[in-house]
């Protein structure tokens, strides 16, 4: 579907909503009466009102070891295309009030959270699935990237903004369809099995 990258990033900002405002020590941030949320908006997008969590997908890749899976066959002379499997960077940053004095501290305990979500169940699916991927039997698979203080350093130039601690996780596999409809293929040959009965030997 072509809504699947809304989607994933949807799936991945409500886990991380969800799971803020379940725990004690950030519900009162999160949950009711809190004023934080996870927004998908970049960090500097999060102005005036937005303050919580950024989730900012920042590069999308070709899967190159799914690239080549066979079509699907949605019937007996039917094949469905190939989709376009990619995998999604996010950069994952906590934005709070900057004026207080334990923002930084909050900031700590909001990326620990972010680890300890991601690390306890990295595979999100079923009931975790949001938007056009709920109710379906996809899984989004969610890795934490080490990358070096350079690589971070030329994201967030990319954003014309000053360095802050934040987290990068890699999402796969998530498919987008292709524009094109089911082709013909081979019909599914059934073998013919030799019960060894013959008619009229009884």
């Amino acid at each position: 579907m072509i809504t699947s990258l809304r989607a994933a990033s949807r799936t991945i900002a409500d886990v991380l909503q969800s799971r803020l405002e379940a725990d004690s020590r950030t519900k009162t941030l999160f949950g009711v009466g809190g004023t934080m949320r996870v927004y998908l908006n970049t960090p500097t997008q999060m102005t005036g009102q937005r303050r919580g969590v950024s989730v900012w997908l920042y590069r999308i890749v070709r899967d190159e070891a799914t690239l080549n899976r066979p079509p699907e066959r949605i019937s007996p002379n039917l094949l469905r295309p190939v989709p376009l499997p990619v995998r999604l960077h996010y950069l994952i940053t906590p934005i709070t009030a900057a004026t207080t004095d334990d923002a930084l501290e909050t900031e700590q305990v909001i990326l620990g959270k972010v680890l300890q979500c991601f690390h306890s169940r990295p595979q999100l699916h079923g009931t975790d699935l949001s938007d056009d991927l709920a109710g379906t039997d996809g899984m989004i698979t969610m890795r934490f990237e080490s990358l070096t203080v350079d690589e971070l350093s030329r994201i967030w130039d990319s954003l014309e903004a000053p360095y802050s601690t934040s987290l990068t996780y890699e999402a796969t596999v998530i498919d987008v369809d292709i524009d094109a409809e089911p082709e013909l293929g081979p019909p599914v040959r059934v073998p013919v099995v030799d019960t060894g009965i013959r008619v009229g030997a009884l």
